[in-house]
């Protein structure tokens, strides 16, 4: 149901006018490269999409899947704001972010993390639990970002 409303307000923005009108590659060469045919971020007019991020080291020296939720989330929101910075942008920028965890009792440590990278007005948020993510990590975040 959320991928099909996530995938509702896509297209609906998407025919919105020209506000909307061109995508484009949105790729920093400090975060972490794509591991599938997915790009880091795609702009389109003021919004930039950015895949969903896992915690891995851009610098490949750290293994994140071994540190407990609070560093995979601290290296998650890091990498997400290196590939907004690739768009001139920042997390206060930030108008929806989705959290994707593998135990839904991570919340309060999670949460505390998130809360000292966004400030109000915050995001919109939806935090879901899956049954597994990419290479055992324990926390995946995507988010769509607006410039002013």
């Amino acid at each position: 149901m959320m991928r099909k409303c996530t995938l509702a307000l896509a297209v609906t923005l998407a025919c919105a006018g020209p506000a909307f009108a061109e995508n484009a590659l949105g790729e920093s060469p400090d975060a972490p490269k794509a591991i599938g045919p997915y790009s880091q971020a795609i702009q389109s007019g003021k919004l930039v999409f950015v895949s969903g991020s896992l915690p891995f080291d851009p610098a490949g020296k750290i293994d994140y899947s071994k540190q407990d939720v609070s560093a995979q989330t601290r290296r998650v929101i890091d990498n997400i704001a290196l590939e907004l910075k690739a768009a001139k942008l920042s997390l206060d920028d930030v108008v929806s972010a989705t959290v994707y965890v593998t135990d839904v009792e991570d919340f309060p440590a999670v949460n505390t993390v998130y809360a000292s990278y966004f400030h109000p007005p915050y995001p919109a948020r939806a935090f879901v639990q899956v049954a597994k993510l990419l290479r055992g990590a324990k926390v995946e975040i995507s988010v769509i970002a607006a410039a002013k």
